[in-house]
């Protein structure tokens, strides 16, 4: 059998990659991070089996995943970008309104993007976002490219750790003690 790494796992989603991810940092009690699961509303029910065969998803979540890191309050969302370029409409008004709340109570959030044409993984702050979001909001751009990513928030994998977000989470937690 082979060893995981992020290359051998190209046919995993995002999804998948942080929450085996979460699950090692739980076992090694370096943080308690939960998926929050996507809200739906059945429309129909299949009586016998009891299984739904027919909903569709609430309008408002809000981020994928939220827990602790070491008793440091975290949340954040998880996005995929097959080109170079990310729509900022991939990220909800409401989902930027909480993220930004959250760090009022001192929590951290951030985003995880995932450029998949080139393999590459970014931890990308809640000031960031903010900064792309206040663009296309005074009438600039609808989306931030690949270039425009500082890649020193690059997310690495560590042996079992696919999606080791600590290393850059720690940092963003450096520089806002400074």
């Amino acid at each position: 059998m082979g060893t995981w790494n992020s290359r051998g796992l190209r046919g995993s989603t995002l999804e998948d990659l942080i929450n085996h991810t979460n699950e090692i940092y739980r076992e090694k009690k370096l943080a308690l991070i939960q998926k929050v699961p996507t809200p739906i509303t059945p429309v129909s029910i299949d009586k016998e089996s009891r299984h739904i065969t027919l909903a569709y998803f609430d309008q408002k979540s809000t981020v994928d995943y939220i827990g602790a890191v070491q008793g440091v309050p975290v949340c954040f969302d998880a996005k995929e970008c097959a080109a170079g370029t990310f729509p900022l409409q991939n990220v909800h008004p409401h989902q930027v309104e909480f993220m930004k709340e959250f760090e009022e109570q001192r929590g951290i959030a951030f985003l995880i993007l995932y450029f998949t044409a080139c393999d590459e993984m970014y931890y990308l702050p809640c000031a960031h976002l903010e900064k792309f979001w206040k663009r296309m909001q005074e009438g600039g751009r609808k989306s931030f490219t690949y270039d425009e990513i500082d890649k020193s928030w690059r997310i690495r994998s560590h042996r079992d750790i696919l999606v080791h977000y600590l290393e850059p989470l720690s940092r963003d937690l450096m520089s806002r003690e400074e």
